[in-house]
């Protein structure tokens, strides 16, 4: 997995042809630009999408998938009728909609499936619609719980049809780019990740609006905890269900997946085999169940894919600098920040050991005044690499590979497997939390050690 530097070099201006068509040096000779861009898609077949739950991340997903060309949204599932109103709004006055999803499923002109409902609905929903022959797109995190997550893989094993977890940064040209670059060896041995996650607003922090007609008479209350604990109505934990365990998964189900996602597709892996979570809740004290300061810590073992590596992940909703996200690789020679529309790779400048001041100062304490001049440090080597204006988004490329592979009935990469390999850490990171102990986690065979 080494790679020289100059290796590196003469790779970087033939390999980043794949994704970038400009490359410049720019601010002095440390800095350099790369523009990546995606290739236009073609589409031939028209195929009709249904929404199985239509919130603010189904209607986001229904409004990428409908840009795709020959994609159409056909029919609407929620369990709040304002939900289904707008979704007549949105989509057309003659799309079906249904409080009951088995009614999607059984229709003959859907052709696949978004499913956003909250996450303790996104296993069986997922297992029905694929038993049911329909491709289906389930938000992430795959599952709710990790016992969960082999019926999901068996599904699609024994149906063949195509599913994808919708962790949407994992087909950007970020992570396409980081994955080039670390697999030419642009940082050499890769040692240390860490990915950051913050936010700073009510929104942010999960407390999503509640309707004023939010009742039992436009809320089906009793399919939506059918599957979990049996509570009188609650708009709170219908409308904020982010924030209770019997429907969420917490800042790790919601945020550090979408971390793991990426980190596994630029590295090839299948993820950690020790997991370690702290944190608290610190600042939204509005009722909720789970922390909003979240820090986890993993243990990479030595594998075919990678060298042993460690991550260190945080979640922060209480963040006063307005929030940010980053992943960051380490390695032996350098170190990538990943995001969707851009990578920033530095490599520092090599120096010999010989030359450190603090050395040959202690080695000639007793001769100062013969002490050479002191060395000036040396800054990184920048490489700058940055979507072209117009790239459409990560979230238009994973539609498009999951539309690609519904239309060719083909797999895709974010498939039930890798899905699960993704969500699995995230899930045990609040078995840590709450139970205060360390998991052990068999990542090849996705079971707890």
């Amino acid at each position: 997995m080494k790679k020289s530097r100059r290796s590196f070099i003469k790779k970087a201006a033939v390999g980043a042809g794949l994704l970038s068509t400009a490359n410049t040096w720019g601010k002095g000779s440390n800095f350099y630009i790369s523009k990546m861009k995606r290739e236009k898609f073609s589409w031939n077949d028209q195929i009709q999408v249904a929404v199985i739950g239509a919130g603010g991340m189904g209607v986001a997903d229904a409004n990428t998938a409908s840009q795709i060309p020959g994609v159409k949204i056909v029919a609407a599932c929620d369990l709040y009728q304002g939900r289904l109103d707008d979704a007549k709004e949105r989509w057309g006055k003659d799309i079906y909609t249904t409080m009951d999803y088995k009614e999607i499923l059984n229709r003959s002109d859907v052709d696949a499936v978004i499913i956003a409902t909250p996450d303790h609905w996104h296993k069986q929903i997922s297992v029905d619609a694929l038993k049911a022959g329909k491709p289906a797109y389930c938000e992430k995190p795959m599952v709710h719980s990790v016992k969960e997550g082999m019926d999901v893989v068996n599904a699609q094993r024994s149906t063949g049809k195509t599913f994808q977890v919708g962790s949407q940064g994992m087909s950007s040209l970020g992570n396409e780019k980081a994955k080039q670059l670390l697999a030419e060896g642009a940082i050499g041995k890769l040692i240390y990740a860490e990915g950051f996650w913050a936010r700073n607003s009510p929104v942010g922090a999960w407390q999503y609006a509640i309707p004023d007609d939010a009742s039992e008479k436009t809320v089906d209350w009793k399919r939506y905890v059918s599957n979990t604990t049996d509570r009188p109505f609650d708009a709170l934990r219908f409308f904020r269900w982010r924030n209770y365990l019997d429907y969420g998964t917490g800042v790790s189900g919601d945020l550090f997946v979408h971390l793991f996602s990426s980190l596994h597709f630029i590295t090839n892996s299948k993820g950690p085999d020790k997991v370690m979570a702290t944190g608290g809740l610190r600042y939204w004290k509005d009722g909720r169940e789970v922390p909003d300061v979240l820090l986890g810590m993993f243990d990479y073992p030595e594998c075919e894919e990678h060298p042993a590596f460690n991550l260190s992940l945080r979640v922060n909703f209480v963040d006063g600098t307005s929030g940010s996200t980053y992943l960051k690789l380490v390695g032996s020679e350098g170190a990538m920040d990943v995001k969707w529309r851009e990578v920033v790779l530095r490599k520092n400048e090599a120096a010999d050991p010989n030359s450190d001041p603090f050395l040959q100062g202690k080695s000639q304490e007793s001769m100062a005044s013969m002490a050479p001049k002191r060395k000036k440090m040396t800054g990184p080597k920048e490489y700058l690499y940055k979507c072209e204006d117009g790239y459409l988004g990560a979230h238009y490329d994973h539609f498009n590979n999951f539309l690609t592979g519904v239309r060719d009935n083909k797999m895709v990469a974010e498939d039930a497997v890798f899905g699960f390999r993704a969500a699995a850490p995230a899930l045990l990171c609040n078995d840590s939390y709450f139970n205060n102990e360390i998991i052990y986690w068999d990542p090849n065979k996705m079971k707890l050690k």
